[in-house]
């Protein structure tokens, strides 16, 4: 009976060792996401055009997912720390979840995208990968090139609109 009570324990302490693992993705960490005026369709081109500068691995849009390779940004993040107190890191590389839904907001179509980053350095050879939390600037301007894209095509259907309603008009 004790080594089946003491089996139960050690089983349900190491389940709660894993957490520790994620647990400023659950407490900490808000997933930097945006909505946007505009049907999925839309939104999903200008994901993709601002998405053309990485290395796209694996992209869906019945799903609305992307998701990028990892990709190196040593040079980033060693720039970043130079002026902290931690030590140079030995390689640095990133990888990019995005994800892309569509809803309806007061009768109207929107879309929200919403970008997780996957930030991973290796300080020696000897200690390996060790994932770290992103500072969320990258995510944050990516939304940002979205919405400009969005609002530019937004503008543009505007002035075709006007401009077909006008020659209408005159006919």
């Amino acid at each position: 009976m004790i080594k089946t009570l003491s089996l139960l324990a050690l089983f349900l302490f190491s389940s709660c060792a894993s957490y520790e693992k994620y647990r400023q993705v659950t407490e900490e960490l808000e997933i930097p996401s945006e909505i946007y005026r505009a049907d999925f369709n839309l939104t999903w081109e200008a994901v993709i055009q601002i998405m053309k500068r990485f290395d796209i691995a694996f992209q869906n849009q019945e799903a609305g997912k992307i998701k990028t390779r990892w990709m190196d940004n040593t040079l980033q993040v060693n720039f970043t720390d130079s002026f902290g107190n931690s030590d140079a890191v030995k390689a640095a590389e990133f990888k990019l979840l995005i994800n892309v839904s569509e809803g309806f907001s007061y009768g109207r179509k929107v879309a929200k995208v919403t970008i997780y980053k996957r930030q991973r350095v290796e300080r020696d050879f000897l200690q390996g990968w060790k994932e770290i939390p992103t500072d969320g600037i990258q995510e944050k301007t990516l939304l940002y090139r979205i919405g400009v894209i969005i609002e530019n095509q937004n503008k543009l259907k505007e002035i075709d609109d006007a401009r077909e309603k006008e020659q209408l008009e005159s006919f």
